[in-house]
């Protein structure tokens, strides 16, 4: 094992337990709440061959989860044509239970309905539900209100009667495999069986930001053998329409997810979905190129709303609050975008009706949003979420009035120094390269799959001399920076979309000191592999 390694092992505190999980080891499914009554229900089901709808959200975390659902109860005997999937539009039903599938059930004569990834504050829909005889299982994450839907089961590890601290970050697609786990214990799926499932786990955890530490450790160690050997047509021609080469939690989180996702952005969720689904490798090429014109409508949509708000510029306020005429699809990744570029909590709003705006917002450090909308209810048609992500609706008439506020709410919080909450921090700081070697880099891949609670290392480079500054790309607007370490080593440092003066840099000014902070890469030319470093952060000493 490379000795910087080690080094870096210590510094997280890491033992080799985090290295070698034990699938063995994951948290016994019956300690949470619901479960067993859940099983119970399930058996029911299958027993008198009842109809069972499944109802999931839009973004990665629900397709995948019902996905999932779907699979297990297919394992555990449930005939194909018992089971139906329905997903909420964006658009048209938002987040949650939507009314329309209460027509569903009946139509379709179900008996059972089985959420994922939503349900625990749906409780009207889950009241009429009852008056129909339908029974409900909810599988849900999120937070939950002091009283329960009075469903049949609620599985959810943040319920406030029985919160379950061990396994709090599972995303939806995680609570649902724990249903399926349960299900083996009870001999209803052969036990192995469920373990083909963690690819759909891996994927919704990693794109739902979930933190990888613990149980979600497990499972998505796990899950990224599966899905490099993953059995799903729709998988394998999505990754190769993404020229994914290297399966990583970069590769899941910035080249599959952002497609999966572009279907509930921009269209219907059931695209994913069938991708998901589907059995047959025609059905998957077609789906898997839908998704890759999506995606790249969506980052075009995505690119000409940033640049939009950039060039009328932002104003001084402590809050972003943008509006404008844009894809509703896209306003959150602009307000994540906007919070990246100026360090600043960001509302992005969209007329979605004449006078009637829609948007979505996000945060960071100290700021929560979930408490910020509450203070400026009485301004807003509508709005919730958490600390660092949520919606809102507000009436052209109001905006000024929430924008008042809202700011006025933030600068009453006295808050300090909330950059640090953005700014990337190193593991280790070094002043010699020779320990960057490609055995070093497959070292760290025993650490992935990375994200939050699991970062990605970062390293800061001391007392290194710059030899060399390019420009690179069509415009020119790329980085590439060559730098050598005090014994004489070199390495090679690469900025995407680089900022101006770092692309201005003089490797000939005597007064030019520069601390960069990296992460490295294997860089792959005509078959000779390379330790490589993409640029985080550079620290200017002189400033």
């Amino acid at each position: 094992m490379n000795k910087l390694f080690v080094r870096l092992l210590k510094s997280r505190g890491l033992t080799p337990d985090f290295l070698n999980p034990k699938y063995e080891q994951t948290t016994d499914p019956f300690t949470l709440p619901g479960i067993e009554a859940a099983v119970a229900r399930i058996k029911q089901a299958i027993q008198n061959h009842e109809k069972i709808l499944i109802y999931g959200d839009y973004d990665v975390d629900g397709v995948t989860a019902s996905t999932l659902m779907e699979q297990t109860l297919l394992l555990a005997g449930v005939n194909p044509k018992n089971i139906d999937i329905m997903l909420p539009d964006r658009f048209a039903d938002g987040y949650g239970m939507s009314p329309k599938l209460i027509e569903k059930a009946k139509d379709q004569k179900t008996t059972l309905v089985i959420t994922v990834d939503c349900g625990s504050g749906n409780h009207a829909i889950v009241d009429e539900l009852n008056t129909l005889n339908i029974d409900t299982i909810i599988t849900d994450h999120h937070e939950t209100p002091e009283k329960l839907p009075d469903a049949i089961a609620i599985i959810n590890p943040k319920r406030k009667d029985h919160p379950t601290s061990e396994l709090k970050n599972l995303a939806g697609v995680g609570v649902a495999f724990k249903l399926a786990q349960a299900l083996v214990k009870q001999n209803l799926i052969k036990e192995g069986q469920e373990k083909w499932l963690l690819d759909l786990v891996l994927l919704g955890t990693i794109c739902d930001n979930m933190t990888l530490t613990n149980e979600n450790r497990i499972l998505c160690y796990y899950g990224l053998k599966v899905l490099e050997k993953t059995r799903r047509p729709g998988l394998r021609e999505l990754m190769s329409k993404a020229r994914v080469k290297n399966l990583t939690s970069d590769s899941i989180g910035f080249q599959i997810g952002p497609r999966l996702n572009a279907a509930g952005r921009l269209e219907s969720a059931n695209i994913s979905l069938e991708l998901l689904r589907t059995k047959s490798p025609t059905e998957a090429a077609t789906l898997a190129a839908k998704l890759e014109d999506l995606n790249q409508r969506r980052r075009t949509e995505q690119q000409a709303a940033t640049k939009e708000i950039k060039t009328r510029g932002i104003k001084e306020d402590p809050v972003i609050i943008e509006t404008g005429h844009w894809h509703e699809g896209i306003i959150g990744i602009v307000a994540g975008r906007l919070v990246e570029d100026y360090h600043k909590p960001a509302f992005v709003l969209t007329e979605v009706e004449p006078g009637h705006f829609k948007g979505s917002g996000r945060s960071f450090g100290d700021f929560s949003l979930a408490d910020a909308l509450d203070y400026v209810r009485d301004t807003i048609v509508g709005g919730g979420g958490h600390a660092g992500a949520a919606g809102v609706r507000v009436e052209q008439e109001h905006l000024y009035a929430f924008r008042e506020k809202l700011n006025a709410y933030y600068k009453s919080l006295h808050l300090k120094n909330q950059e640090q909450f953005l700014a990337p921090h190193a593991d280790l700081a070094l002043e010699d390269f020779s320990d960057l070697t490609l055995d070093f880099l497959a070292d760290l891949k025993q650490l992935e799959p990375f994200g939050a609670g699991n970062e990605e290392p970062i390293f800061k480079l001391k007392n290194a001399q710059i030899t060399g500054v390019t420009r690179m790309g069509a415009d020119r607007n790329h980085l590439k920076l060559d730098l050598r370490d005090k014994n004489g080593k070199y390495l090679k440092l690469v900025a995407f979309y680089a900022p101006e003066n770092w692309l201005n840099l003089d490797p000939d000014d005597p007064m030019l000191k520069i601390e960069p902070l990296i992460k490295l890469t294997e860089n792959d030319f005509n078959g000779v592999k390379s330790v490589e470093a993409r640029i985080i952060d550079l620290i200017f000493l002189n400033d």
